[in-house]
C-alpha cells in the first residue's frame, strides 16, 4: 500500500472517531476526527468528479481554518499537490508563485476576493482554471464557485488513493537570495518522516490539546498539524494570532501544548494582568524561527511552562534541532540537539567536520529533507550534497551534542517569525528612478525581533525617507517592507562586487523604530 499522508487522517478517524480534531478559535466549529475525515472525503470526491489528476497543483489562499486543514488532507488523498500561499503577499507575488508552480485550481477565502479578482483579470498570467471561494457573508465572485456547495455535493466515502511515497505532496515557496521565491518540494514520504520525527522527539502525551496560532501556510504550522493527526491530539486553531485570545483559549480549552514564534510569546507576557488567566494546564510551548531571549525562556519557566526552542527549515519539513524543557534553562544559548530521526553536522569551508566548539555551517540529514527545489536544479544541487541539506546557518556544537546558532551565512532577516530576504527588497528599490544603489539589512526591533532597514544611494537629493518607504507599499507584502530608510554616498562592496553588509551593520547599529 502507498504511504499517503491523507490515510493518516482516515486511520485516526477509525481509531479515535469521537476525539475532537479541530476547534475553531472562536468556538464556532468543533469537529471530531470522524467528522473531519468525512468532510475531507467529500471534498476529495468532488475534486475527483471535477477531473483532478494526480500531480496537479492546487493553490490554497486561506486563513487558518477547517477548510485549509480539510483541503490539505483531501488533496493528499487524491494525489494532488498543495501550494500553500502566504496571504500577506500582493497579487504580483502571488502571480509568480501560481505561474511557477503551474497551479490549475485555487481555493481562497472571501477576505482575499479583491486580490483574487485582480489575479483572475490577468488571464493567462496564471494557469488557474477553477476558482473555489470559501463563502461567508459575501456573494461568491462571478468567476468562482462556492467551495462549500462544491464540497457538499459529493459523498463522504473514502476516495481511491492513486499517489504516495515519493510523489509530491506540497510545494512551499520560500524567498531566495536571488529575490525570486523557490518552491520547496516535499513528498508524502518526507512529510510523513517529518511528523514521525517530531512525534518521536517532542514531549507529547495522550489527550493533549494543541494551540495552533502560526499561519498554516508555514511549515511550522503544517507539519505540527500533521503530527497532531498522527498522535490523536486536538487542534485548537486561531484564525490569526491575538495574545489576549491566546490566554483565553488556554484557559477555556485547557490547552496543554502549542507553538508560537518568540515575538508571539513576548506579546503574550505583555498582556496586562495575564496572570489572571488559568494556564495551569499548559506544559510547554515550542518556539523557533528566531533566537529566543534567555530572559523569555526563564520567565515562562518560572510560570511553570516549558519553552522548547526548535531549529528547523522549510527544506527539512521543520525538524533539525529541538531543545528539551529539562535543559532549556541550563543551556539558554542553545537550540538543542538533533531530532530523533535527524543527523546534524557542523562543517567548515572545506566540507570537513568542525571540532567541538568550532563555528561552521549546519548540515542536516534525515528522510524528512526536501526532494528538491521546484524547477531549480542548480539551487537543488547547491543545497543538497550527498543527502545532506546545507542550511547556510553558522553554529557550534558542544560535547553533549547541543547546537548553538551563531549567525546566518545568508543575509536573511527574520521579522515576527517571517523570513525576509534583502535581495527581494533591494530589487524593488532599484526600480526607483532616483535610487542608484540599494542594500537592506536587519535592525533589532523590540516588537518584531528584526525589521528591514533600506540603505540607498540617491541620485536626487530631494528623495526623502518617506518617499522610499512609500515606494515599497503595494510592491511587497507588509512584513517585507522597510520600516526605515537611510542614505549613504556609496554602498561598500568587496572586490567581486558583493555588498559588505557587515560594514553596514556596524555603520547603522541603532534599533529599528518598529
Amino acid at each position: 500500500m502507498l504511504n499517503n499522508l491523507g490515510l493518516f487522517l482516515m486511520k485516526r478517524s477509525f481509531l479515535s472517531p469521537d476525539t475532537e480534531a479541530y476547534v475553531e478559535g472562536d468556538g464556532s466549529i468543533r469537529l471530531t476526527y470522524k467528522e473531519l475525515n468525512a468532510s475531507c472525503n467529500r471534498l476529495a470526491n468532488a475534486l475527483v468528479a471535477a477531473d483532478i489528476k494526480p500531480g496537479e497543483r492546487v493553490g490554497l489562499l486561506l486563513m487558518n481554518s477547517r477548510e485549509f486543514m480539510e483541503a490539505y488532507y483531501a488533496l493528499a488523498k487524491v494525489g494532488a499537490v498543495v501550494v500553500p500561499l502566504n496571504w500577506r503577499l500582493v497579487p504580483d507575488e502571488l502571480e509568480f508563485i501560481l505561474k511557477d508552480s503551474g497551479a490549475q485550481r485555487l481555493i481562497y477565502g472571501e477576505e482575499f476576493v479583491e486580490s483574487v479578482a485582480d489575479l483572475h483579470s490577468r488571464g493567462d498570467k496564471t494557469d488557474i482554471k477553477q476558482w473555489l471561494q470559501v463563502q461567508g457573508n459575501e456573494e461568491v465572485a462571478f468567476f468562482a464557485e462556492s467551495y462549500q456547495d462544491f464540497r457538499d455535493t459529493a459523498p463522504d466515502t473514502e476516495p481511491p488513493v492513486t499517489a504516495g511515497d515519493d510523489d509530491m505532496l506540497y510545494i512551499m515557496y520560500t524567498s531566495g537570495t536571488t529575490g525570486l521565491p523557490k518552491g520547496v518540494v516535499h513528498t508524502h514520504n518526507t512529510a510523513i518522516w517529518g511528523l514521525i520525527t517530531i512525534g518521536a522527539t517532542a514531549e507529547y502525551q495522550a489527550g493533549d490539546r494543541y494551540l495552533a496560532c502560526l499561519p498554516m501556510f508555514h511549515v511550522g504550522a503544517l507539519t505540527p498539524l500533521a503530527v497532531n493527526v498522527w498522535a490523536g491530539v486536538t487542534n485548537v486553531v486561531m484564525r490569526s494570532f491575538d495574545p489576549i485570545r491566546a490566554w483565553e483559549l488556554i484557559q477555556e480549552e485547557k490547552i496543554t501544548i502549542g507553538l508560537a514564534v518568540p515575538a508571539m510569546l513576548n506579546f503574550m507576557v505583555q498582556v496586562p494582568n495575564y496572570e489572571q488567566y488559568d494556564y495551569s494546564s499548559l506544559r510547554w510551548m515550542m518556539t523557533g524561527a528566531a533566537p529566543v531571549p534567555a530572559a523569555l525562556t526563564l520567565q515562562y519557566h518560572e510560570m511553570g511552562i516549558g519553552v522548547l526552542q526548535v531549529y528547523g527549515l522549510t527544506e527539512s519539513c521543520g525538524p533539525a534541532c529541538l531543545m528539551d524543557s529539562a535543559n532549556a534553562i541550563r543551556k539558554p544559548e542553545s537550540t538543542g540537539r538533533a531530532f530523533f530521526h535527524t543527523d546534524i553536522r557542523i562543517v567548515d569551508e572545506n566540507m570537513q567536520d568542525c571540532a567541538l566548539g568550532e563555528a561552521g555551517e549546519v548540515w542536516v540529514k534525515g528522510r524528512h529533507v526536501m526532494r528538491e527545489y521546484w524547477n531549480r536544479p542548480d539551487a537543488t544541487a547547491e543545497t543538497l550534497v550527498d543527502g545532506w541539506l546545507r542550511t547556510g546557518d553558522v553554529a557550534t556544537m558542544d560535547a553533549e551534542g547541543f547546537v548553538a546558532i551563531q549567525d546566518r551565512i545568508k543575509d536573511m532577516i527574520i521579522s515576527g517569525g517571517e523570513n525576509v530576504y534583502p535581495a527581494e527588497i533591494e530589487g524593488v528599490l532599484m526600480t526607483h528612478d532616483a535610487i542608484s544603489e540599494a542594500a537592506v539589512i536587519g535592525q533589532a526591533s523590540a516588537k518584531w525581533g528584526e525589521s528591514p532597514l533600506a540603505i540607498v544611494v540617491r541620485t536626487d537629493d530631494n528623495l526623502t525617507e518617506a518617499d522610499v518607504l512609500r515606494y515599497c507599499e503595494g510592491k511587497l507584502a507588509g512584513y517585507k517592507q522597510p520600516k526605515a530608510a537611510a542614505f549613504i554616498d556609496e554602498i561598500p562592496r568587496n572586490p567581486s562586487g558583493k555588498i559588505l553588509k557587515r560594514l553596514l551593520r556596524e555603520q547603522f547599529p541603532k534599533q529599528a523604530p518598529v
